[in-house]
């Protein structure tokens, strides 16, 4: 039984017709893409996401040596360097910058108005003022947005029945990530209506993410919410050991997390975002406006339990969520 949840949408590239200039392939031509990234370079691109993107491409006829070159910038979770490797992508002049998250996005947006970007996952495209509207983006941003603020509210919902007598919540928030604040409200809404107390604690660094714990922990909270980061998710096993460490039932919208040792994981698939955004990038290299092409929202998401964390914690999964579970590890 397949039990991942399913969004019905107004607006994605299944139901909306999209307009654009069929042009020819310039024969013996080498495409260039610039990928810029907040986290760090992985150790090997085969089990990470940004290998879909690569995958994908090969699929629809781009061989890298043959008639594609694929130009990573990886920022190592310093977002400092965001600008400067944007810089360097304008500087090759590639044909499109594949941006994967909000800050990655911003800081391209910054360096050029005239490269197409294809965003690989933003949190809210037209609040962060990348797109006029999904249907149409306008300008020369598009791509794939990940719903991160309107599906906080069921993080924390899945996390409370998980912990039923959960009265105190921790929200980690990225004081450099802009939707962070409004992961904070969106949470902080829905905990209010459940009677429960929400405690916001920055961190933006590996010591930072260390304190913040010992700051939870000291504050007696129930539970902690990890929203989407560039810089988080390249520290999910740092955070799933100290969740565990201090005995804090957790929740991320990253598969990864729960793979990790933390206790629960409810988003979209990573992967499944790059190999769209290869499809965005196949359209422009054909010819397509980036601002007439329709920005997609994800149609289904994940939920992953970790079995051995729960027990750890002496929690008891319940039905409801064991059922639902695309995986119980």
């Amino acid at each position: 039984m397949n039990n991942r949840r399913r969004l019905v949408i107004a607006i994605g590239a299944s139901t909306v017709t999209v307009p654009f200039h069929s042009f020819a392939q310039p024969k013996d031509k080498i495409w260039r893409v610039g990928i810029l990234v907040t986290r760090n370079r992985p150790t090997s691109l085969d089990s990470d996401p940004f290998g879909q993107f690569v995958r994908a491409m090969r699929e629809l006829g781009y061989v890298e040596g043959k008639n594609l070159q694929v130009e990573f910038r990886w920022a190592e979770g310093n977002y400092e360097r965001l600008p400067v490797l944007a810089a360097e992508l304008v500087q090759l002049k590639v044909d499109v910058i594949v941006a994967a998250g909000g800050q990655d996005i911003d800081a391209a947006r910054k360096a050029t108005s005239t490269i197409p970007i294809v965003m690989a996952t933003s949190p809210d495209p037209v609040i962060s003022g990348f797109a006029k509207t999904l249907a149409h983006p306008g300008g020369n941003i598009t791509g794939l947005t990940n719903f991160t603020v309107d599906i906080s509210p069921k993080l924390f919902e899945m996390l409370q029945s998980m912990v039923p007598k959960l009265s105190r919540l921790a929200v980690m928030m990225n004081p450099v990530n802009s939707s962070h604040a409004g992961v904070l409200q969106s949470v902080g809404s829905a905990a209010q209506k459940a009677g429960v107390k929400v405690l916001p604690v920055e961190a933006r660094s590996a010591v930072e993410i260390e304190r913040a714990f010992s700051t939870m922990a000291q504050a007696k909270a129930g539970g902690v919410l990890v929203p989407r980061d560039g810089f988080y998710i390249q520290q999910l096993d740092q955070i799933a050991k100290l969740a565990t460490k201090h005995r804090l039932p957790s929740i991320s919208g990253y598969r990864q997390y729960a793979e990790a040792g933390g206790l629960m994981s409810y988003g979209q698939n990573a992967g499944e975002s790059f190999r769209r955004a290869a499809t965005y990038v196949d359209k422009i290299f054909k010819g397509a406006k980036p601002g007439d092409l329709p920005i997609e929202q994800p149609t289904t998401f994940e939920l992953y339990i970790n079995g051995r964390t729960a027990k750890a914690l002496g929690l008891t999964i319940p039905q409801s969520l064991r059922i639902s579970a695309d995986k119980v590890l």
